[in-house]
């Protein structure tokens, strides 16, 4: 434990935000099940795009409030409410351009999610507050934040979901554009999550199965490579593998696939899994 101690000093431990939608609204996974519905997406901070070329004539939208926003926002809470974990990427923790909506939050809320958690990576203050986003259905025993090496703005969630044995920890992160400070970050994340054989890595990693940055990653810990060949971007003709939900090898995985959904520029990447003969989950 000696690598995942030090690497945890300038961590921030927190427990998630308990929503005031009562339990009674939506059923929420009890003790004792042992397989679960996840979810990884990168949202856009609400923002729809069709073209590449919408990321020139239609910047403005990333800066300033935008009335078609909050309908896509409900889109996307109607999408995503039907899972137990959801890992988000890109929303906004409260600014200028959402109308100083905290996003995690309001799809917590409206997907009736009874626990989230949002880290703030970058913050511009009242222009932007750039940030990841979990929303889950069952109480975690602990999230912790940590700030990934390179350029400052990315980050990663540890959340631990507490089950009879080890913890189940899954890791929700947004990597960066470039290969050099993806491997720093990926060895980082190694460090924090290497140990444990019950593991779930998920989100926005900017690149594919088949670079050695991500191979470092599975080649260092209990997770393994995906076997289908799943395109996440761009959402309107998705020719690249961007987003990954990696499991240990101690999980079965049962289904995964992506919604055609294009609520953002990237689509939506679901798994579901199975834990280990014996281990169900605990509250």
């Amino acid at each position: 434990m000696g690598s995942r101690s030090s690497t945890h000093r300038d961590a921030r431990s927190r427990q998630m935000e308990l929503e005031a939608v009562p339990r009674t609204t939506d059923p929420v996974p009890r003790p004792g099940r042992n397989h679960l519905s996840l979810l990884s997406f990168n949202i856009q901070t609400g923002v729809d795009t069709q073209d590449f070329h919408e990321y020139v004539t239609k910047s403005w939208k990333h800066l300033l409030p935008l009335k078609e926003r909050i309908s896509n926002l409900n889109r996307i809470a109607e999408l995503v409410q039907s899972h137990d974990l959801v890992g988000l990427q890109e929303v906004d923790s409260g600014s200028l351009r959402t109308g100083f909506l905290d996003q995690t939050e309001y799809l917590a809320h409206r997907g009736r999610f009874p626990y989230w958690y949002r880290q703030v990576n970058r913050s511009l203050g009242k222009i932007a507050q750039h940030s990841n986003g979990v929303l889950s259905r069952i109480r975690p025993h602990s999230v912790d934040e940590h700030k990934l090496p390179g350029l400052r703005g990315r980050g990663a969630m540890l959340v631990e979901l507490p089950t009879n044995r080890e913890p189940l920890l899954v890791c929700i992160m947004h990597l960066a554009l470039g290969k050099r400070a993806r491997r720093l970050q990926l060895n980082y994340i190694s460090e924090l999550v290497g140990e444990h054989s019950q593991l779930v890595v998920m989100g926005d990693f900017n690149c594919g199965t088949e670079s050695g940055e991500l191979q470092e990653l599975v080649n260092s810990t209990h997770l393994q490579l995906p076997i289908e060949d799943l395109k996440t971007f761009p959402s309107w003709r998705p020719n690249r593998k961007y987003d990954h939900i990696l499991i240990s090898e101690s999980l079965k995985l049962q289904s995964t696939h992506v919604l055609e959904h294009t609520h953002s520029d990237h689509l939506p990447l679901c798994v579901e899994i199975k834990l280990p003969r014996g281990v169900f989950l605990e509250d």
